[in-house]
C-alpha cells in the first residue's frame, strides 16, 4: 500500500475523488488495479489543473504514491507492461459488472450490488489510461452507472426496481450520501465529502438498453462474483459459479499450414501477444472458456497470418 498521505483534495479534482477512494479500497486485495486508479487520477488531474499551488502539491504527493507502488510491485508484469495491466483492469471491471448484473437479473437489490455497478463504471474510466475505450466498454460504463442510479433511487423511494436491462431515463445517484460516514474510514487521504460528485445520468443521451448483453469476448470473465467492497455495511452470499461451457478446439488448427511465406507484421505480433495476455488474465479468474478462445485466436494468427 502506498504510504504517502495525500493532502486535502482540491475542489478542482472532485471528479476523481471516487477513483482515489476505489484505489484505497483495493490497495490490499487488488494492488494492480489500485495503482492504475491512481494513475488515472494523476493523468486526469494534470489535465484539469497542474498550475494552482494546492493542485500541484496534491499531484506531487499522488506521484509519490505511484512511485512507491511502482517500487513495491516492480516485478509485477501488470505494472511493467501496459498490455498486461490493461487486461487485468478490464477483467476486474467486468468481474464487478457481471456480479452486479447477475444480482440485478435475479432481483437481488442491495447496496453492495449498487456499489459494484458504480465501481465497475469507475474502473472502465480507468481503462482510458491505456487508450480509447471500445464501444462495448463505453456501453457497459453508461449502463452500469445508470443502473446504480436507478436502483438506488428506487430503493430510496420505496419502489421495487425492474430487473435487467430497461429503457434508460434520467436518474441521479449521490454516492457520498449513499456512503454517509464512510469518509471517516479513509485513512491517509483526508478527502472531504462533496455532494457535487453526484453522477447525473440525465446528462447521458437517452438510450434503450433492453438488448444489452455482456459479450463472451476476449476480456469478459464468466461467472465470477465480485468481492464485497469495504465500508458498505452489507454482506451477501457468494454466487456459486455455474458450470462453464468450454469451447471445442478448432480442428483446423491441428492441420493448419502457412499459406506460403507468412510475413507477420509488428501489429500481428502485438495482437497475438494481447490474446495470450488476455488468456492469462482470464485464468486468474478461472475462466477457462475465455482463455481457450484467446489462445486459439493467437495460434491461428501466428500460423496463418489471419485472424
Amino acid at each position: 500500500m502506498a504510504a504517502t498521505a495525500l493532502p486535502p483534495l482540491p475542489p478542482q479534482f472532485k471528479s476523481i475523488q471516487h477513483h482515489l477512494r476505489t484505489a484505497q479500497e483495493l490497495d490490499k486485495r487488488e494492488p494492480v488495479v489500485a495503482y492504475y486508479c491512481r494513475l488515472y487520477a494523476m493523468q486526469t488531474g494534470m489535465r484539469i489543473d497542474s498550475k494552482t499551488p494546492e493542485c500541484r502539491k496534491f499531484l506531487s504527493k499522488l506521484m509519490d504514491q505511484l512511485e512507491a507502488m511502482k517500487k513495491q510491485f516492480g516485478d509485477n508484469e501488470a505494472i511493467t507492461q501496459e498490455i498486461v495491466g490493461s487486461a487485468h483492469v478490464e477483467n476486474y471491471a467486468l468481474k464487478m459488472f457481471l456480479y452486479a448484473d447477475n444480482e440485478d437479473r435475479a432481483g437481488q437489490f442491495h447496496k453492495n450490488m449498487i456499489k459494484s455497478f458504480y465501481t465497475a463504471s469507475l474502473l472502465i474510466d480507468v481503462l482510458t489510461v491505456f487508450g480509447e475505450l471500445s464501444e462495448e466498454n463505453v456501453q457497459h460504463r453508461k449502463y452500469a452507472r445508470w443502473k446504480a442510479a436507478y436502483i438506488h433511487n428506487c430503493l430510496k423511494n420505496g419502489e421495487t426496481p425492474q430487473p435487467g436491462p430497461i429503457g434508460m431515463e434520467g436518474e441521479t445517484f449521490d454516492l457520498e450520501r449513499e456512503e454517509a460516514g464512510s469518509s471517516s474510514h479513509q485513512s491517509g487521504t483526508n478527502q472531504p465529502a462533496a455532494s457535487s460528485s453526484t453522477y447525473e445520468a440525465s446528462n447521458t443521451p437517452a438510450s434503450n438498453f433492453t438488448g444489452i448483453q455482456v459479450p463472451p469476448g476476449a476480456h469478459a470473465p464468466a461467472n465470477t462474483p465480485a468481492e464485497v467492497p469495504h465500508n458498505t455495511g452489507v454482506t451477501t452470499n457468494t454466487i456459486q459459479p455455474a458450470p462453464q461451457n468450454i469451447p471445442l478446439v478448432d480442428p483446423s488448427l491441428y492441420s493448419a499450414q502457412s499459406a506460403g511465406e507468412v510475413r507477420l507484421t509488428p501489429e500481428d505480433f502485438a495482437r497475438a501477444q494481447k490474446y495470450c495476455k488476455y488468456a492469462g488474465s482470464a485464468l486468474q479468474y478461472e475462466d477457462v472458456s475465455t482463455a481457450v478462445q484467446n489462445l486459439q485466436k493467437a495460434l491461428k494468427l501466428l500460423i496463418t497470418g489471419r485472424e
